[in-house]
C-alpha cells in the first residue's frame, strides 16, 4: 500500500467537486448503455488527472525567478504590462508560457517577496496561443516587489476553453518561490514581466516546470554571473516533475 500511495499524485482541492460530478455522470451513462459508461470512466479519470497537484522543490537560489506554469514557452519577446497593475508603459521582456488540458495547472509565485496589488479584468475568450489574447483576453494580473527590491508582474489568461480563474493571493502577503497561488481551468496561459535588466534563461518551445524551471536571475545575483543553462535541466526534470 504504501508503494501505491507514493506513486499517486495528490488532487488540488478545486478538483474534488468537477470529479463527482464526473463520475455521478459516469453512473447515469452506465444506466444508458455500457458503453457509454466507459467513456465516462474515461472522462472522469482524465479529470482526475486534469487537477493534480504534485509535490514541487524551487532551486535554492534567492536570485531564481521560477516559472509560474507548466506548460511550454511560447513567446518571449518585449511588452508593455498591463495598465491596471502600474507598471509604467516602458516595454519589460515578457515570458508566455502555455498550458494544454494536459499539463498540470496549478500555478506558481515566480519569487520570493511581497504582492504589492492584483487587478482582474474581464474580457474575450480568444485562444490563448494568440499575441492579442495578453490584452483582450480575461485575465488577473499580480504585481510583486522581491526582497532586493524588483517590481515584477504574471498574469493569468483566460482562454478558448478556460472560463475560471482563481487567485488566492492577498495584497501586501508575504510569498516565497514556488508557493502555489491558484489555478486555471481548463487550459490557457501564464505571462510574466521582468524587469528591463533580466535576461531570460530560457528559450521558445522549452518545456516548464512550475516553481523549479530557472526563468531569470534578480540582477543582484545575475549581474555578470554565468547561468547554468536551463533547457537541459528543464528537459530532465519535465520527465519526473508531472
Amino acid at each position: 500500500m504504501d508503494t501505491v500511495l507514493s506513486v499517486l499524485t495528490p488532487i488540488h482541492r478545486e478538483g474534488y467537486r468537477f470529479i463527482a460530478i464526473f463520475a455521478a455522470v459516469t453512473v447515469l451513462l452506465f444506466l444508458i448503455g455500457e458503453p457509454l459508461g466507459w467513456i465516462g470512466v474515461i472522462l472522469t479519470l482524465w479529470c482526475a488527472y486534469f487537477f493534480r497537484d504534485p509535490e514541487r522543490f524551487p532551486p535554492e537560489n534567492p536570485a531564481a525567478v521560477v516559472s509560474p506554469a507548466d506548460g511550454v514557452v511560447q513567446m518571449i519577446e518585449n511588452a508593455v504590462p498591463p495598465p491596471e497593475l502600474g507598471l509604467g508603459d516602458d516595454p519589460r521582456p515578457r515570458i508566455s508560457v502555455f498550458m494544454n488540458v494536459f499539463n498540470v495547472h496549478v500555478n506558481r509565485v515566480p519569487a520570493t517577496g511581497r504582492i504589492v496589488c492584483q487587478a482582474y479584468r474581464p474580457g474575450r475568450f480568444l485562444n490563448a496561443s494568440l499575441d492579442k489574447a495578453s490584452t483582450e483576453n480575461e485575465r488577473h494580473g499580480v504585481r510583486m516587489e522581491t526582497d532586493g527590491g524588483q517590481n515584477i508582474a504574471f498574469v493569468q489568461i483566460a482562454g478558448l476553453v478556460a472560463r475560471r480563474i482563481l487567485c488566492h493571493l492577498e495584497d501586501g502577503q508575504r510569498v516565497e518561490a514556488g508557493e502555489r497561488f491558484g489555478l486555471i481551468r481548463f487550459g490557457s496561459r501564464v505571462d510574466v514581466y521582468l524587469e528591463a535588466d533580466m535576461k531570460p534563461l530560457v528559450r521558445e518551445g522549452q518545456t516548464m516546470i512550475a516553481g523549479e524551471t530557472v526563468l531569470a536571475l534578480l540582477p543582484e545575483a545575475g549581474d555578470g554571473a554565468e547561468a547554468e543553462p536551463e533547457e537541459e535541466k528543464a528537459g530532465s526534470v519535465s520527465q519526473t516533475g508531472q
